[in-house]
């Protein structure tokens, strides 16, 4: 069987965090304090906090922005449960719109309908790696009309002056646009060092800052560095030689990342570019395997301003319902490939439906998701696991359609 999308686990990650295990220094650290320096410097964003995952740093920002109930921020129907659940949890409202009809990203349009004088952020979420429309976005936020709804509550939503733009790049660490790295596109980015994504860390995630001038990344960081370590006032790190005292500030969380896992996202920082020269060469036999086929439609991954991370081959398969397009996963199962779907739409998922959403509220979200398939993407894949991957996708596509 190939599988979907396995860790790059060698000896140089083995060696790595075996030095790390026996440093005596095992949770945050040295290590986690020299991954997130190398992650501000690889993206070029101005503060970066790692964290035990993507979920827990989007959370800490809500909070820290001031998100609360009564408030309301913007998602699309078309993620993973993450970007709606830390919106649950800080009792403010998703508002979920629809996406494009180009790509799988949140629709612009559907966006300026959504705002409101309740909306404090929006999470556009980076699906597959491909970069949002940014500069669009931030047109939008930054029009009079929209300003003059923003209703700031807090300091630091007083200080921004209007909506937050807070993207869940889970999966884009590498992608760009406008010759930006996607971490430094908008005013805090999210990403996740989850076991299937390009860069691991087994578990874990990044929160990357930048904020406009007004604002103080490494304050913020700081702030964010209490909140992940029970409102302490000091971390481990800075009590040690009998520096012991410490004061807990506010009833935060426990979510920081370790030094084991820093040590694997170490290494996997220092080689990521050779990892998505490969998964690109991937994608591009995919492209050239299937872009033939009429029944094929094929991702959007670069265009003359932005570049996948090639995290996800979003393959669609034309004129096919959701029925069918199951019934070509299990063929393609039964030929020993693995394949998957990305991502089912939120209004899908019980705890959504219990609270109104409905799926034919997204109708553009529903066609992607009912014949979409995705390809394995992974360093460790040959070329010839990727040609089976194709010949098993037309076998089962051309004997169901």
């Amino acid at each position: 069987m190939i599988p979907f999308s396995p860790p790059r686990i060698d000896q140089k990650i083995v060696d790595e965090v075996s030095k790390a295990l026996l440093s005596g220094w095992i949770t945050t650290g040295p290590r986690t304090k020299k991954f997130e320096q190398n992650l501000t410097d690889y993206i070029g964003c101005k503060k970066t906090i790692c964290l035990n995952s993507a979920t827990a740093g989007l959370e800490l920002v809500l909070r820290w922005f001031g998100v609360k109930k009564g408030d309301e921020v913007i998602i699309p129907a078309y993620t993973y449960c993450a970007t709606a659940n830390v919106i649950m949890h800080c009792g403010a409202k998703p508002i979920m719109v629809d996406i494009n009809e180009k790509d799988f990203n949140i629709s612009i349009d559907a966006i300026k309908k959504a705002i409101t004088s309740k909306t404090k952020v929006i999470i556009p979420v980076d699906i597959s790696g491909f970069p949002c429309d940014y500069d669009q976005l931030y047109d939008l936020v930054n029009q009079n009309s929209v300003k003059s709804k923003f209703n700031p509550q807090t300091e630091p939503q007083k200080k921004l002056e209007r909506i937050l733009i807070m993207a869940d790049a889970a999966h884009s660490i590498g992608a760009t646009m406008n010759g930006v790295k996607s971490g430094a596109l908008t005013d805090v980015s999210v990403f996740s060092f989850h076991a299937v994504k390009n860069l691991t860390t087994a578990e874990g995630g990044a929160v990357c800052l930048n904020l406009p001038q007004s604002f103080n990344c490494d304050k913020i960081y700081t702030d964010l560095n209490r909140m992940s370590l029970h409102g302490q006032s000091k971390d481990a790190l800075a009590k040690t030689k009998g520096n012991w005292r410490y004061d807990v500030l506010e009833a935060g969380y426990k979510c920081n990342m370790t030094d084991i896992q820093a040590a694997i996202g170490l290494v996997e920082l220092e080689r990521y570019e050779s990892n998505l020269k490969r998964r690109k060469e991937i994608f591009n036999q995919y492209v050239n395997g299937l872009k033939d086929k009429q029944w094929a439609i094929i991702p959007p991954y670069l265009t003359n301003h932005k570049e996948t991370s090639y995290h996800l081959f979003l393959l669609r398969i034309k004129n096919i319902n959701e029925s069918k397009r199951d019934i070509i996963i299990q063929k393609i199962f039964e030929q020993n490939v693995s394949v998957n779907v990305h991502f089912q739409p939120l209004p899908l998922l019980t705890v959504y439906k219990k609270e109104g959403y409905q799926i034919k509220d997204y109708p553009i979200s529903w066609s992607k998701y009912e014949n979409e398939i995705t390809l394995p993407v992974y360093f460790d894949l040959s070329n010839n696991d990727v040609k089976t991957i194709i010949n098993a996708v037309i076998n089962a596509v051309e004997s169901t359609i």
